[in-house]
């Protein structure tokens, strides 16, 4: 296989142009939010504390998410053409798993965070100086940086003889295996089990934190003070259950309530419209 045949969008011809508009109008506005996140934080030195700096590298895994499949989704589009490179394919698996594994580990590292915050806050500078943030930002792209590697090796180097359509608009590892026509692909589904696992162990780690955050400030005496504490949370959590959920349920979802509308509706939802949201919800109770 030389190539690759996206099929997500194969039966709407005459709506070509209305998903490059829409998909247009979702890359712009992560751009702006994203880009407009990371310069304000670089530039302004009141900023540069740990919450900032996570969300600094939460933009930055944002941005690099969404230019993996969006781009050459809207070229598809505009050019009336379907096609990717087997190289293409690989450099869309691998970077795609790369920013969204990484992604998942540094929500978990930011409800760490705000657990600290509110939690432990005179014990705040100690847990979380300069260096620290650095060590857990780096282990979360480093932890991204061997999913991918892990995850993208293995499924390439699965036998493909059931031709070369993937019922996507990106290249996806539940669609490629669909592909395969050797039993070594229980291999890679085993380790999509471990991952989505993972990935449920970080969301109960982050429910978790949450429900001793939000102990702490129910015991705070000023509704002020219960207000800023809750408005700094909420959002995160609203982020991180639709990012890790909807991503958990793409991987592991039966094959009895599979449909070609039901994956492209999932896949939207937890990887296209997160990094355009996500400097929204964050910012809307920021200054």
């Amino acid at each position: 296989i030389t190539q690759f045949i996206l099929l997500a969008f194969a039966d709407m011809r005459e709506l070509q142009l209305l998903h490059f508009w829409l998909f247009l109008g979702i890359y712009l506005v992560a751009l702006l939010g994203n880009n407009l996140i990371i310069t304000t934080v670089i530039c302004d030195h009141h900023l540069h504390t740990p919450m900032y700096f996570f969300l600094l590298n939460l933009s930055l895994l944002d941005l690099g998410s969404i230019s993996t499949i969006v781009p050459k989704s809207m070229a598809n589009s505009l050019w009336d053409t379907r096609a990717i490179s087997y190289a293409g394919c690989a450099a869309q698996l691998f970077l795609f798993l790369f920013f969204v594994s990484a992604e998942c580990s540094l929500l978990t590292v930011m409800a760490y965070d705000r657990y600290v915050a509110i939690c432990q806050p005179l014990h705040y500078g100690t847990l979380l100086g300069s260096r620290a943030c650095v060590h857990m930002a780096a282990a979360a792209w480093g932890t991204g940086f061997l999913n991918a590697a892990l995850h993208t090796a293995n499924t390439l180097s699965l036998p493909l003889c059931q031709g070369n359509a993937l019922g996507q608009f990106f290249c996806e590892i539940p669609q490629t295996l669909k592909l395969s026509c050797s039993r070594a692909y229980y291999g890679e589904v085993g380790l999509i089990v471990v991952s989505a696992f993972i990935a449920f162990g970080c969301f109960v780690f982050i429910v978790l934190s949450y429900v001793q955050i939000f102990r702490a400030v129910l015991r705070i005496p000023s509704e002020q003070g219960r207000h800023k504490a809750f408005s700094t949370c909420l959002p995160h959590l609203a982020v991180v259950s639709v990012f890790v959920n909807t991503g958990i349920f793409a991987y592991l979802k039966p094959p009895s309530i599979s449909s070609p509308s039901l994956d492209l509706v999932v896949s939207v939802l937890y990887s296209v419209l997160p990094p355009a949201v996500n400097p929204l919800i964050y910012s809307m109770r920021n200054q």
